[in-house]
């Protein structure tokens, strides 16, 4: 043999030996928060009128220089540069932008920061593309700029007032005076309405420019809540902002249009209608008809009313009703004629309506045993409906087309998983999205007709090969007979699996109304850390319980003004059923979970103390009196109202039971859910003498999150849990107290 043949063998049998290595190497906490396993994504992008071309913001991450470039859609080639921030000298650190009507304007924003989880103040500029000039809208920071449909004039919200600049004689009107804060807010939401309704901006501007509906809030009468900021600082400060709790007074809303010719505002009439929240306002393709949504406290009645601008007249165009609730969607779409495209349950699963513009029905548009699970549009030139649905199983999602009356429907995504879509302005073509529980996130370009592929955009075949190197077991997916119904479950086994073994079980959910945790997509770090559980010898296991989503309207609501019992006896039966199985210990079963999950995690801890030896809570719930009013009352009516509900569904009311581990954790700035829970809880604890942990993380919000947070937050929940799951109760030296 010569010596280039044995280099070569030796090269072979070093590259063989470092694959089989790799293939065993173990997942740690410093891979998963390192962002080594990061999916690379696509970057926000606009799509042209024309329909042929995109915008992107790229940001040089070193220098903060920015570039708004134009691509087209089927090359994929750079075809021009709309903004340089190195060619303009009163620019830098652009975040966002918006384009005007007609596409020669933009609207870049700068230096934001935020005011709650959507909202954010900021400064901007309107960049000229002709000139190449920017011109500072206000010297203060303001919210939700917005430009008029001619694109001669800009709506914003400063110090809870409205005002409008024109961008021609560069003047700016108030038009609003009575906006203070914790009082009165114009045009911008409240804490609450941002937080459940999901919007912030709470203006719009009719189709020729003349007129802002507006919602205005009167918060004078909502009770305030206080966090302490303990920063860097000597004395701790404090944020104060008002936030209605469950049965508490909310903010009082009323609708009012303001004619910029006249100067004039003129207020709504709503008093016909079940007005006691305006979730939604939109002009429609009449710049003198105004839509708004309105809904009554228990939210289970939505009016849809037209008003008439020019008379200030309103009728009730369509009324949705349901013995629980109904969701507000930002669904409604106008057509020329202004007919309109609606959502609703009222069939038993969600699904698209097409009614003219009296309310009249003209036609289901989607009909089945699933659900449509997002609407992307209509396109006016083909008269196809664009959407989302489980059509092809509650744990996948896909791409359709159909025509509003029902016919002709195409499946546009073709792969087994979770497919999602974003359309071209003018619907030619479409953006895929997909996933799977193998397969990271991957960007394709279809034809929008056809759902013909035309190319690829991003695949995450760098992370797939990485990942290829790790221990990874299958996520496995079935459904469990529990209490009457088959629910959704995926597993993951250690990819040693033993049936002849008894393992632990840790079990996830998060069981709110709505949700789903058991889908068939790509689920990041949480699985990973699943991964690295399973691969130190723990079976993991996820079961969408009863009062989840995607299995139809009454699956969903049958929880209704009892949150948290069902989930809980569901989990618990599941618990039991599994913990049957000859592979599984019975006496190390654990259950964790966050916000709604660490609700439900506390509540089987100590309403199943002989089934769950352990349980960990992250910003629990604790007593659905804490939280606010759209989101508790949606489900549970008020305390006043419903008090067992409340009372006899808390974790509170059973810590009696308590006999196995607890770990409870909470971030000490939480503005969602707050910091009060965990508190009222650890008193409630003491009080009855029982052991627990407990995580105070200082300043951080809901999510727990920033600089070595998370790091260190998952190393204690792992260090929990091989403590306490880890080996059997025969083996643990018990220390009493």
């Amino acid at each position: 043999m010569n010596k280039q043949f044995l280099t070569r063998i030796f090269v072979l049998f070093l590259t063989a030996f470092t694959t089989l290595s790799a293939q065993q190497q173990d997942i740690t906490l410093e891979d998963i928060w390192s962002g080594s396993f990061r999916t690379q994504g696509l970057d926000v992008l606009r799509s042209l009128k024309n329909g042929k071309e995109y915008s992107v913001l790229n940001v040089n991450r070193s220098t903060r220089a920015a570039t708004v470039d134009v691509y087209d859609y089927k090359s994929g080639a750079k075809v021009k540069t709309l903004v340089d921030t190195d060619q303009i000298s009163n620019v830098s650190g652009i975040l966002s932008y918006e384009f005007n009507e007609d596409e020669t304007q933009l609207l870049l924003a700068t230096a934001l920061q935020p005011v709650y989880r959507h909202s954010t103040l900021g400064t901007y500029y309107v960049y000229d593309i002709a000139s190449k000039k920017a011109t500072l809208v206000s010297e203060e920071k303001i919210q939700e700029p917005t430009f008029s449909k001619d694109g001669k004039k800009i709506a914003y919200g400063f110090n809870n007032n409205l005002f409008v600049k024109n961008l021609e004689t560069g003047k700016t009107q108030q038009i609003t005076q009575d906006g203070k804060k914790n009082s009165i807010i114009n045009g911008i939401t409240d804490w609450v309405y941002e937080e459940e309704f999901a919007f912030v901006r709470a203006f719009d501007w009719n189709k020729n420019s003349s007129k802002i509906a507006f919602i205005r809030f009167d918060e004078t009468e909502v009770p305030e809540f206080s966090m302490d900021i303990y920063g860097n600082q000597l004395y701790p400060t404090q944020q104060v902002f008002k936030y209605p709790k469950a049965g508490e007074a909310n903010a009082k809303v009323s609708l009012h249009v303001y004619d910029l010719n006249s100067g004039k505002t003129s207020n709504v009439d709503l008093s016909d209608y079940n007005s006691y929240y305006i979730p939604r306002i939109k002009w429609t393709e009449d710049a003198n008809v105004l839509s708004a949504q309105v809904t009554n406290r228990h939210q289970n009645t939505l009016d849809l009313v037209f008003v008439d601008a020019s008379s200030n007249k309103t009728k009730l165009v369509l009324q949705e009703k349901d013995n629980a609730y109904v969701d507000v969607t930002d669904n409604l779409t106008f057509l020329n004629d202004n007919s309109f495209i609606w959502t609703s349950e009222k069939s038993g699963w969600n699904h698209i309506y097409f009614y003219d513009k009296n309310g009249k029905l003209l036609s289901q548009v989607t009909d089945g045993p699933w659900e449509v699970t997002s609407y992307y549009g209509f396109d006016q030139n083909t008269g196809r409906v664009y959407y989302q649905s489980s059509e092809n199983g509650s744990i996948n999602r896909d791409v359709y087309s159909i025509l509003p009356s029902g016919k002709n429907k195409v499946r546009l995504s073709q792969q087994t998983g979770t497919n999602s879509g974003s359309f071209s302005a003018n619907y030619s073509y479409y953006i895929n999205t997909f996933s799977n529980a193998t397969t990271p996130y991957t960007y394709t370009l279809h034809e929008s007709l056809s759902g013909k592929q035309l190319r690829s955009i991003v695949d995450n075949a760098g992370l797939s090969e990485k990942l290829s190197g790790f221990k990874m077991s299958p996520k496995e997916f079935s459904t469990i007979s529990v209490n009457g119904n088959e629910l959704n479950m995926y597993t993951i086994k250690p990819l040693n699996f033993d049936p002849n073994k008894e393992y632990p079980l840790f079990m996830y959910q998060y069981s709110g109304p709505g949700s789903q945790q058991v889908a068939n997509r790509w689920n990041g770090t949480n699985d990973y850390w699943y991964q690295m559980l399973a691969q130190e010898g723990y079976i993991v296991v996820c079961v969408d319980g009863r009062g989840t989503g995607l299995k139809g309207r009454d699956f969903k609501k049958m929880t209704q003004k009892e949150l948290g019992k069902y989930e809980v006896e569901d989990q618990i039966a599941v618990a039991k059923q599994l913990g049957a199985l000859p592979y599984i210990d019975a006496s190390r079963i654990g259950i964790w979970g966050w916000s709604y999950g660490g609700f439900m995690s506390s509540n089987c801890l100590f309403q199943a103390p002989d089934t769950f030896a352990m349980a960990i809570a992250v910003a629990p719930v604790t007593s659905w009196r804490f939280y606010d009013s759209i989101y508790t009352e949606r489900y549970m009516q008020t305390p006043q109202e419903n008090a067992s509900g409340y009372d006899e569904n808390s974790p509170i009311s059973h810590v009696n039971n308590l006999k196995g581990d607890f770990l409870l954790v909470h971030g000490s700035a939480d503005d969602n859910v707050h910091y009060q829970n965990t508190m009222r809880l650890v008193e409630a604890l003491v009080q009855a003498d029982k052991d627990f942990d407990w995580a105070v993380y200082p300043d951080k919000n809901h999510g727990i999150y920033g600089g070595n947070t998370r790091l260190h937050l998952y190393k204690k929940m792992t260090k929990f849990i091989n403590e306490t799951l880890g080996e059997p109760k025969a083996n643990r030296i018990e220390i009493k107290n």
